[in-house]
């Protein structure tokens, strides 16, 4: 954390003692009369420097002035920023007066990069912008690319099921790093370390799954790159009862404790009107009693035919966000299941029919971890030239997408992830812009921090859940 204090008075600091300086220090007494910090300011305003000397007696000094500005920069390298965040606190003691938040400092072009690559190639450069969340941006993304196509009603019924399965595992692996995260930064480092073993095993299924823990490009314009492997169900049920032990197991940690409460109750106060006012969405949103949740209003990939229960809370500050994600896994491990039931009924295809846009779904994940099939690359390469042609381009220039324009929205473990594609009928997008949640919900900060204590800007911060993966695409 770097500090600038600043402090503006009516009295010449060059013509006193500097309080940097001991006034028994041997040496040229020119040196205690003279203050060189102050003589090199530019704008005629005297600073106070400390440059030594007895911190208290610059600080008695400075308040009894009454008009004492501090600014406090707070990152962006600060263990309790959620990455390369930067908050710029103007401070009245331990008051902030003004909070701002300065994004940018990981910024890595996504959006335009994904102008240069094949529409398929774009799946794995969203993935990686909320590394917390991929099965949201991979879904979010390849809905959108679905709908240009005019393929949505096409999607195999299986592969639905995958992508909700992967989506609800997704939100509790966020949820889980958000409390852990969250916890630490309070100070309850028991919290991290119950958190991550929980996401351990959801990371364990979606390497089973994929062949990666993160980042994984799964879900693929058509439905997904391949189908659950053989034991993908048995271990899922099985770190469900787990998961839910250990969700459990942090409920009665954080629930009714006192300390918790005292850091949270009453801290990041944001109310309906002003989530309104900023276009905050997920569960700050429901913290103010709005029980607003696309699976519900909108829903998509088949939501609408399962059981589960929006969770809502009206004290609209930083316990009932914690309340909301915990209750919400809950619910997460209820879809779990019923999709656990639905795959092991339902069979068929887990990519679209039509060969000009799916690329090869039938795949294995090998000892290398990576998805192979020996039967198609035996046929495109010793059978069919046709079939050698047609993968050959399908991989290397992509599928052509209509002329048009489309927005859809997915409810991200941080609230509404919207992408709007733009296609002019080549085989990449023409433009590619993401609503992500936390770059939205990262305007609350002024409104929740402005007024408090120092100290309840990490835990408003934290109850916000921004990824900057997600702000600086």
């Amino acid at each position: 954390m770097s500090t600038d204090h600043t402090i503006f008075e009516d009295r010449d600091v060059a013509s006193e003692p500097s309080p940097g300086l001991d006034s028994d220090l041997p040496g040229d007494d020119t040196l205690r009369g003279t203050d060189y910090y102050a003589q090199g300011d530019t704008d005629g305003s005297p600073v106070f420097n400390v440059s030594g000397g007895d911190w208290d007696d610059l600080v008695d000094e400075a308040t009894a002035l009454h008009e004492e500005r501090i600014v406090v920069n707070m990152g962006p390298q600060h263990p309790s920023t959620h990455g390369v965040l930067r908050l710029i606190l103007e401070l009245d003691a331990e008051t902030v007066t003004e909070a701002r938040a300065g994004i940018g400092y990981l910024h890595t072009g996504i959006e335009k990069n994904m102008e240069f690559r094949t529409w398929v190639q774009g799946v794995t450069f969203c993935t990686r912008m909320d590394y917390l969340t991929p099965m949201f941006q991979e879904a979010a993304y390849c809905l959108a690319v679905e709908k240009l196509l005019g393929i949505t009603d096409q999607i195999p019924e299986r592969a639905s099921i995958i992508r909700v399965l992967m989506m609800e595992l997704t939100r509790i692996n966020s949820h889980l790093v958000c409390i852990g995260t969250g916890g630490m930064e309070m100070g309850a480092t028991t919290v991290m370390t119950v958190g991550f073993r929980e996401r351990e095993r959801i990371l364990r299924v979606f390497e089973q799954v994929t062949g990666l823990r993160m980042n994984m490009a799964y879900i693929r314009p058509g439905g997904v790159s391949q189908d659950l492997p053989h034991g993908a169900l048995d271990h899922i049920t099985t770190i469900v009862g787990e998961l839910r032990r250990g969700i459990h197991e942090l409920e009665m940690l954080l629930a009714e404790n006192p300390l918790l409460k005292g850091r949270t109750k009453g801290v990041g106060y944001l109310d309906l009107t002003g989530c309104i006012a900023l276009s905050i969405t997920g569960p700050v949103l429901r913290s103010t009693g709005l029980p607003h949740d696309l699976r519900k209003s909108e829903p998509y990939c088949g939501y609408e035919t399962y059981d589960f229960d929006v969770i809502t809370r009206t004290g609209a500050d930083a316990y009932d966000r914690l309340m909301i994600r915990i209750l919400e896994m809950f619910e997460s491990l209820k879809i779990v299941e019923q999709c656990v039931e639905r795959l092991r009924t339902t069979g068929g295809p887990v990519m679209v029919e039509d060969k000009k846009i799916a690329w090869p779904a039938q795949l294995s994940v090998g000892s290398d971890g990576q998805g192979n099939s020996l039967d198609h690359i035996r046929e495109i390469m010793g059978t069919s030239m046709e079939s050698l042609i047609h993968h050959f381009k399908l991989v290397t220039e992509g599928f052509r997408v209509p002329p048009g324009q489309v927005y859809v929205a997915v409810e991200s473990a941080k609230g509404e992830l919207g992408v709007h594609l733009v296609s002019d009928g080549g085989t990449r997008p023409y433009r590619a812009h993401f609503r992500d949640p936390s770059f939205n919900n990262l305007q609350a900060v002024a409104a929740m921090c402005e007024g408090s204590m120092v100290a309840d800007v990490i835990v408003a911060v934290a109850s916000i859940d921004p990824v900057m993966g997600g702000v600086d695409r």
